[in-house]
Parts: structure tokens; C-alpha cells; sequence
């Protein structure tokens, strides 16, 4: 049966628009409520029955809620995304209901798990742990307010992502102070009629004046504006969200948010958190030595008196030292990599690696630079589903790089579609921003390959939350391959990159990574602490005062006065408490990826298995368990700890 994907609207018109999110969210919210009332009056003696109408019902809700996330940070419309926005909390309020509501609990608690397959089994189990963790058994004032939190946190993340979102800040600079910045990046920024240049705060300009210019103050300026996003806007929006997690999780049961976020994780147990963060930390510290000590002796070359790299100073000089000791001049690495061989690249790479082709179509999009495409085996002529590719920034676009679902896949019913959303520059793209977009189209094959169960629940990304990175950090080796490299990465004259080239920058990459593991333990610290201190007598403390005093015990680099990181941290909205599972899903990637031969990355017997025992199997079983099927053992951290002695 050939499953057609869903139809956006054929015309950039705003109202066209408004009228569609909201027939859309419409649609599938009734949807589910009708299911969900059958639900209530199904004989419990047909368990399987029973599970079906609810796995269903959850799939449309799903699909409203995807819909209004995607929409509501994409489209280029201020209405469009605010209707979209209301239409996701819509769903979420649904989504509460039901947890809350005792009668369809007692459906679930009498139904016979006796015979059932093991997916519906297993089904079942999540269900009723979904049911337990909600608060379904407490009385009725605590669920209204159980419900009405849940409603708050929902308005109070979307606030969030909201500001990081619209709040892009610039500074103004003399053309001859912008020395050293790339000659493309100079081209595509004249100076306006006052005689100056508008740099903004946005990827495509921050990275490289960060990296690149010479000018010691531009490169201050611009890491104030960049660490001062969302300040003083977001400081209230997390507080208030931090002390309503911790309401929530005490409410049900459970000493902390941590604790009760970490319930259904691989991790089990919020206070493993801190533990895995030290251990980390610790295994770090001589590799991060290691770096700051070659750091410091090229600063101190130019600032002789020194006792530490300025923080607005140490992406530049990172930069120096990789030319001065790897002979890796970034400026020369950008010009292998226009953004158009690189994203055909990817999909060349990945349609090899995992028996893909992808077919691009002329199909109705948000924005006139989005592609979309069908995906299919490389040897069959039914789609697997539809992905589009947003990777450019534009006003009012979600400012980071994610995979946002459009519809998740069940065999039969409805075919997976992703989004990527990211922000790369249209032109030339620094090597580190084609590591992204593979670790982003990781997320997206994931999404695909694993949206053909039989249950709603099981589509896709559904694993434990913190394996989710794994897949996705493991096809960031395939961005590093010099063989791989060089079947798309070219000049301008058509030359390929160097194997040379690409081996020096590898050696370059292992320069760093100690700051770089300590610079995310200092992230995951903070995501854990704000959250943990909201348990502590006076709720959480000043935000800008905690993140100093984490930075000074995890981070390699110091603090920068005046700046306020935390303020646009995106992570502490859908992440919460949990930015650990990068390290987290790190472990596991460095150790999934031993299996693969590096002289024959594409070796299919390998591929093969990863893509169908991990990949394909989407939550249909413990992350650990898929890791295991495919290793043949449960996985390691030694793979993780040899790299980074490297």
C-alpha cells in the first residue's frame, strides 16, 4: 500500500497558512479524542484492541504536536508560528488530561497482559509506568494542579525557545577592523551607508569573527553579544520553570526533577547524574591540561604577561595553534566545503552507508530555500518517507541546528517525515559545520529508518533520551574519513581535498577535545545544578552567580565578565535536566563505531546490521540491549577513554 505524505499548503500566504495549522491540529486532536473515548468503553478482555485505539490516539496527538513545534520555529510569519505554538500546547493539555484522568488508568491497570507479543507487552508496561509517573492515583485538587503546571512548563519552554529565538544582537564594525575574516565572509557583508558593518549574532557570523578576526576587540564584542542573549528576558522564564519541575516531580513522588526525568533514562537515577559528570571531569583533566598548556604558549607570544587565555581570545587562538602546530589553516578547509557539494555530499554518503536514495521533489515548502525529498532502499520503489532540509538562517527561525519530526511513521498508517532545521552559511562552511549537519542527518535517518513499526510508540528517535545522541555522534566519523571527504569536498578549480590536509586536521581535532569534554561537563553541570537546587531550602539561586561557580570547578575557560550564557541555553527547555546524555550517548557511539573497519567505512555486512538491529528498531527495545545485538556485548567505556588519552 503506497502511503502519501502529508500536504502542505501551496502557497506562501500567511492566512493560507493560519487556516492550515489550524485545520491540521483540529483534525488530529478530534481525532484523538474519539479514540480515546472508545478507549474508555472497550472490553478489557481484548487487551490488544484496547492498546491499538490508544496507540492510535497518541499518533494523532503526536501529529498536532510535531506539526505546531515545527511550524511554530520555522515558519517565516509571526502569526503562523504563534497559532502553531498555541496549537502544540493544545496537544499538550490533551496529553495531560489523559495522564490524569483516573477512569482511563483503571482501563489500562484491567487489562490481561497474558499472551500478548512482546511489544504489546511492553507497550503495556510503558503505559501504565506513563499513567503511575503522571499522577493519575493522587486526589483531584493535586491532579487540576499537577495539570495546570504541566500547562505552565509548556508555555514557559516555548517562552523560552521564544526569546533565544527572536533575541539576535550585532555589532557595528569598521570594514578595516574585520581583518582576517574570510574573503567570501567580507563580500557578502558590505559596509552600509554609514560606513560600517553590521555583524550579527547568528551562526554564520559569529563563529567565524570569533575565529577569525584580528581585531582582539571585535572578538570581545562579539562574545559579549553572543553570551548575553536572552538576558535579562529568560532569567524569570527559568526560574519559574525550575521551580515548577521540581513541584511536579515532589507531587508524584520523587525527591528532585532530576531524579524523576532520570526514571526512564539509561541512567536510571538522578544522583548517577553528578557522578558520571566527575567522572568525566576527571578523566579529562589531563587532556585539558595538555591543551591550555599549548593554548597559553601561543597566547603568551603575543600577550607575554598571561596567566590565562581570555575567554573572547580562545577560539582565535585554538585557531592559530591548529595552523602553527597541525599546519590547519581553517580559511583554506572552508574552500573545500561550498554548502552545495556538501549537502549532495551527504546524502551521497549516507545513501551509501545505509542502502538509501533519496529522490529531491518539487513539493509545497515553508520557506522558498527549504528541499524536500523521498527517501527509498536503494533498491526498491516504495518511500520510507520525506525529509526536508531547512540549513539556512533567516528572522524569526529557531537558531540552533535540531531534527524537528513532521510525522513520525507506523507501518501501514502513515510514512515518517523529518525536518532538519539548522543555520549554516549559504556559501563556504567551516569544517565543524559539516560535522553538524552530519550529526544532524544522523537524528533524521533515525527518524526514517526506525518509522515502519507497528507501534505508534516505538517510531523513530523513541529510545531512553539518553542514547538519543549516540547514532547521530557516530556518523559525525564519516565527516572525518579522508577517503569519504573527498568524493564531494572540492575547490573551487574541482580539486579534491588533500588526504594530507585531511589527516593534519584530524591530529588538529584531537588538540582540544579535553577542553571541549570539560567545556560539556560544565554545560551538563549547569543543566543538573539549576535544576537540582530548586529541592534546596529557597528554591534556586541567582542563576549568573551558580553558573560562575560551575564554570570555575568543570569549564576549561574561564568566565567572561558581564556575559550570561545560561540566558540562551536551549538545552534547559527540551533537555532539562539532562544535557549529560551528549557525554552519555558519546561513550556509546566511540564504542559502537569500534566495530566498524576504518579502512572500509562502508563495509555493508556492518552497516547493514547497524542500520537494522539499532536504527531500524526505533524504542522497540532498551537502548542497551540494541547496542548489545549489535556488539555482541554489552557496550564499554573503553572506546570512550582511548580516544580521549589520543
Amino acid at each position: 500500500m503506497t502511503l502519501e505524505p502529508l500536504a502542505l499548503p501551496v502557497t506562501d500566504d500567511a492566512t493560507t497558512w493560519s487556516d492550515w495549522v489550524q485545520d491540521r491540529a483540529t483534525t488530529e486532536l478530534d481525532s484523538a479524542r474519539r479514540l480515546v473515548e472508545e478507549v474508555r468503553t472497550a472490553s478489557t478482555q481484548d487487551a490488544v484492541a484496547v492498546l491499538r485505539k490508544w496507540d492510535a490516539a497518541a499518533l494523532h496527538l503526536g501529529n498536532a504536536a510535531a506539526m505546531g513545534s515545527l511550524i511554530g520555529n520555522v515558519h517565516p510569519d509571526q502569526q503562523v508560528r504563534d497559532l502553531a505554538d498555541a496549537a502544540e500546547q493544545d496537544a499538550q493539555k490533551l496529553a495531560t488530561e489523559w495522564s490524569l484522568d483516573r477512569g482511563l488508568y483503571d482501563v489500562f491497570a484491567a487489562l490481561d497482559g497474558d499472551g500478548l507479543d512482546p511489544l504489546a507487552a511492553r507497550l503495556l508496561e510503558k503505559v501504565r509506568k506513563d499513567f503511575r509517573r503522571s499522577g493519575v492515583d493522587k486526589d483531584e485538587p493535586t491532579r487540576n494542579r499537577i495539570s495546570a503546571i504541566r500547562q505552565r512548563i509548556t508555555e514557559l519552554d516555548q517562552e523560552f525557545s521564544k526569546v533565544t529565538r527572536d533575541d539576535v544582537r550585532s555589532i557595528r564594525v569598521a570594514p578595516e577592523r574585520l581583518e582576517g575574516m574570510p574573503a567570501d565572509w567580507l563580500e557578502a557583508h558590505p559596509a552600509e551607508e554609514d560606513g560600517l558593518v553590521t555583524v550579527t549574532t547568528d551562526y554564520p557570523d559569529a563563529v567565524p569573527t570569533r575565529m577569525f578576526a584580528r581585531d582582539q576587540d571585535v572578538r570581545r564584542d562579539m562574545s559579549v553579544a553572543f553570551l548575553q542573549r536572552g538576558w535579562p528576558t529568560t532569567e524569570p522564564l527559568l526560574q519559574e520553570l525550575f521551580a515548577l519541575r521540581h513541584e511536579l516531580a515532589t507531587t508524584v513522588g520523587f525527591p528532585d526533577w532530576p531524579s524523576y526525568d532520570a526514571d526512564v533514562k539509561m541512567i536510571g537515577e538522578g544522583d548517577a547524574i553528578p557522578e558520571f559528570i566527575d567522572k568525566i571531569t576527571a578523566a579529562a583533566q589531563e587532556p585539558m591540561e595538555r591543551d591550555l598548556g599549548l593554548l597559553l604558549d601561543r597566547y603568551r607570544r603575543d600577550f607575554p604577561d598571561a596567566e590565562r587565555i581570555e575567554p573572547y581570545d580562545a577560539i582565535h587562538y585554538q585557531e592559530l595553534v591548529r595552523q602553527e602546530r597541525y599546519d590547519v589553516d581553517a580559511q583554506k578547509v572552508r574552500t573545500y566545503f561550498p554548502f552545495p557539494k556538501v549537502r549532495q555530499g551527504l546524502l551521497e554518503v549516507t545513501g551509501r552507508l545505509f542502502g538509501l536514495r533519496y529522490e529531491q521533489v518539487d513539493v509545497p515548502v515553508w520557506h522558498e530555500e527549504v528541499t524536500a525529498y523521498d527517501v527509498f532502499r536503494a533498491e526498491g520503489e516504495e518511500s520510507l518517507g520525506r525529509i526536508y532540509l531547512d540549513l539556512h538562517p533567516r528572522e524569526g527561525k529557531y537558531k540552533h541546528a535540531a531534527q524537528f519530526t513532521l510525522a513520525d511513521g507506523v507501518e501501514g498508517i502513515q510514512n515518517p517525515e523529518g525536518v532538519l532545521v539548522c543555520n549554516f552559511s549559504r556559501g563556504l562552511m567551516e569544517h565543524d559545520h559539516v560535522t553538524t549537519l552530519f550529526h544532524e542527518f544522523g537524528h533524521l535517518i533515525h527518524h526514517v529508518l526506525g518509522g515502519h513499526s507497528a507501534w505508534a510508540r516505538f517510531a523513530g528517535v523513541a529510545t531512553e533520551w539518553d542514547f538519543v545522541e549516540a547514532p547521530s555522534q557516530m556518523l559525525e566519523e564519516w565527516a572525518w574519513d579522508p577517503d569519504v571527504l573527498r568524493t564531494f569536498a572540492s575547490n573551487e578549480a574541482g580539486e579534491p581535498i588533500p588526504v594530507e590536509l585531511v589527516e593534519a586536521m584530524r591530529r588538529s581535532d584531537d588538540y582540544g577535545k579535553g577542553i571541549y569534554a570539560r567545556t560539556q561537563m560544565f554545560y551538563a553541570s549547569m543543566s543538573y545544578w539549576f535544576h537540582r537546587d530548586a529541592a534546596e531550602p529557597g528554591g534556586p539561586r541567582d542563576l549568573t552567580e551558580r553558573m560562575i561557580e560551575l564554570q570555575e570547578k568543570y569549564a576549561a575557560l574561564p568566565y567572561l565578565e558581564g556575559t550570561h550564557m545560561f540566558a540562551s541555553f536551549g538545552h534547559l527547555g527540551g533537555y532539562s535536566s539532562a544535557y549529560y546524555t551528549y557525554m552519555w550517548s558519546l561513550v556509546i557511539a566511540k564504542d559502537m563505531f569500534s566495530a566498524f573497519d576504518e579502512d572500509d567505512l562502508f563495509d555493508p555486512e556492518v552497516a547493514g546490521r547497524y542500520r537494522d538491529r539499532v536504527l531500524a528498531r526505533g524504542g522497540e527495545a532498551d537502548a542497551a540491549d540494541l547496542v548489545a545485538d549489535f556488539l555482541g556485548r554489552p557496550y564499554s567505556f573503553d572506546s570512550y577513554a582511548a580516544w580521549l588519552a589520543r
